[in-house]
């Protein structure tokens, strides 16, 4: 393990008994234990992001904030579903969120979990393709996304702008340089680890696959890393690609906590049902 930091859903709830009763807490909170994990020497924040849900939802506002109060720790989401998201306009939010944190975004992009609504993608305007399906148009989306924020012109310019125009093609702007190389697939598969490889994405891998194949879950998460590495080799990528794994960890440092956590000593693999296919839970 080269680094550590801490991966939060950013929940809210109205109890009385909570002290995160309001979106507001929730964000505001966010930033202040960014700020935290920077000062005692954790090396990342990251951000889910889930929709029609009493969660984070908006993440480049939250990764903009973080990034003007912090210097040094790693910033970024785990993960955006890119089914819900226009890719153009996420590579302006996210190159001005980058631009803002000099260069810290770590941005986790995917298929997306489960979610709250029936297909919301659909309430945000996005329709699978005829003959495809929605994970087909997250990876559209995402191929869309990995090209325009490599900063090269694509966009034919107005001869007669408001303000003048450089020579060629126009880009997407802010462009901010290096982002290419710090976007993550989170990967619940080992094929789809492979693919992300292909596509020269950092590898992101959870506390579940969405596979099983009888051995403990550590077993096939390494082997889904393995498989990520041999096809990052094959790709021919010229850099070194990085690995993320996630773990459920609970500091237990007082009685509230012992009550609450406490007494959970004998937590085993578990093995379920998720969209419809077998999956195990590590």
């Amino acid at each position: 393990m080269k680094n550590i930091g801490f991966l939060s859903f950013g929940h809210w709830t109205a109890s009385p008994h909570s002290q995160t009763r309001s979106a507001s807490d929730a964000l505001l909170q966010s930033i202040e234990i960014a700020v935290a994990a920077e000062e005692l020497g954790a090396d990342g924040a990251y951000f889910r992001v889930h929709h029609f849900a009493n969660q984070l939802s908006a993440p480049f506002p939250l990764l903009a904030a973080i990034g003007a109060r912090t210097s040094r720790i790693e910033i970024g989401t785990g993960v955006i579903d890119m089914r819900y998201e226009n890719p153009l306009y996420m590579a302006e939010d996210a190159g001005a969120a980058d631009l803002i944190s000099g260069g810290r975004l770590q941005l986790g992009i995917s298929r997306g979990s489960p979610e709250q609504v029936i297909d919301g993608f659909r309430y945000f305007g996005y329709e699978p393709a005829e003959g495809s399906d929605h994970a087909d148009m997250a990876r559209d989306h995402t191929r869309v996304f990995l090209q325009v924020i490599q900063g090269e012109g694509f966009a034919e310019p107005n001869p007669r702008p408001m303000f003048p125009n450089p020579p060629g093609l126009l880009r997407l702007e802010p462009h901010a340089p290096g982002l290419r190389d710090r976007i993550w697939w989170g990967a619940g598969s080992r094929a789809t680890a492979e693919w992300t490889a292909e596509q020269g994405m950092n590898l992101m891998s959870s506390t579940l696959l969405t596979e099983d194949t009888g051995v403990p879950f550590h077993q096939l998460q390494a082997e889904q890393i393995q498989r990520y590495r041999d096809a990052w080799k094959l790709a021919g990528h010229p850099r070194e690609p990085r690995v993320s794994v996630s773990r459920s960890i609970f500091p237990v440092v007082s009685d509230l906590d012992r009550a609450y956590f406490g007494r959970e000593t004998g937590s085993r693999d578990q093995v379920g049902q998720l969209d419809g296919g077998k999956a195990r839970f590590g």
